[in-house]
């Protein structure tokens, strides 16, 4: 891909399909890496990052800690990088909570790994050869957060938007005011009037201005609309389990999804039983065309890759705790 010329020659900048994250490199004085992509596709992140990159990776930072943004971190960190996380994502992994990255409860395998630097909100953090400032972004996670660089007007967004969207949320597990969170996170963001926006998914948008004014109005129905912004939450969630297996086949693919915990707690949240919202998501993705039947198997309609069937072979966050960690001396 060619370099991108609202983009300074220290940042490498890379679209990628589902269900990896797009990669950002800042080369300079503390090479750094914002988010790693998918676990099945751990290698090709690294391969990348070696080809860019003009000295050893010293740091990745995760906007957040969602499957298709962490997935490289356990190969990196055995590599000798070190990882930054929000705070709150920090903690949770350092207790070794059994709901970090929401990997069981979204059934997306996250390879174990640490967090070496904390970030708090307005935090300084020296990426590259420049300081980039924390903006903590909840909503699409509690611990979401974007980077902004004041002085070339930079601004990674992670998932809480895109060229086309924001980012979903989860009003079962975050409560029912997730959904204003996130519309509060897109308005601070707005403020700092970014010259180039970064996001986690898609293309960099050609217009930031016009990319907020739709986020926002995006971000407004969401909270106009619970249950809407519950069922957007599911076809995202669901769509993206298509992707990583190849496809579920047709006659199982209500049973998974009934015995899903997203699944069982939109149903609570909809006031339906969960075999009812099962079929309906189902029917509800083929009719808009998320979704198509292809050899007996439910297949996404999204551009994506494939992924390794023995990538998802991952131990569950509740038994991270078994695995031996490598301490890092890692400097903000």
């Amino acid at each position: 891909m060619a370099p991108d010329p609202r983009l300074p020659s220290w940042v490498h900048w890379e679209q990628r399909p589902f269900p990896d994250a797009n990669l950002l490199l800042l080369n300079g004085g503390r090479p750094a890496l914002v988010d790693s992509g998918f676990v099945g596709h751990a290698q090709q992140t690294a391969d990348w990052v070696h080809a860019h990159r003009a000295r050893g990776l010293e740091l990745v930072v995760n906007t957040h800690w969602h499957s298709d943004h962490v997935g490289g971190n356990a190969l990196l960190q055995a590599a000798g990088a070190g990882i930054a996380a929000s705070t709150p994502d920090a903690c949770a992994i350092a207790s070794r909570d059994p709901a970090c990255c929401a990997a069981e409860y979204l059934d997306q395998p996250v390879a174990p790994y640490t967090v070496d630097v904390p970030l708090e909100d307005g935090q300084l953090l020296r990426l590259g050869s420049a300081d980039w400032e924390v903006v903590s972004t909840p909503g699409h996670t509690p611990g979401h957060l974007a980077l902004w660089q004041p002085e070339e007007r930079l601004l990674v967004v992670g998932d809480a938007l895109s060229d086309y969207d924001v980012g979903w949320v989860n009003l079962a597990l975050d409560g029912r005011e997730a959904a204003a969170t996130a519309q509060a996170s897109i308005q601070r963001l707005a403020i700092l009037e970014p010259r180039v926006i970064m996001p986690a998914h898609g293309p960099i948008p050609a217009d930031p201005k016009t990319a907020f004014a739709h986020a926002a109005r995006r971000a407004q129905r969401l909270v106009d609309d619970p249950a809407g912004a519950v069922w957007y939450g599911m076809r995202r969630i669901f769509a993206f389990a298509l992707m990583i297996r190849d496809g579920i086949p047709v006659d199982d693919a209500e049973a998974y999804l009934c015995a899903r915990s997203w699944l069982t707690d939109a149903a609570r949240i909809l006031d339906t039983s969960p075999e009812l919202l099962a079929t309906d998501l189902v029917d509800a993705m083929l009719r808009v065309g998320a979704a198509l039947v292809r050899d007996r198997r439910l297949h996404a309609t999204a551009g994506h890759t494939s992924v390794p069937p023995a990538a998802l072979v991952q131990p569950l966050p509740r038994d991270w705790a078994a695995y031996a960690w490598v301490e890092h001396d890692v400097h903000q």
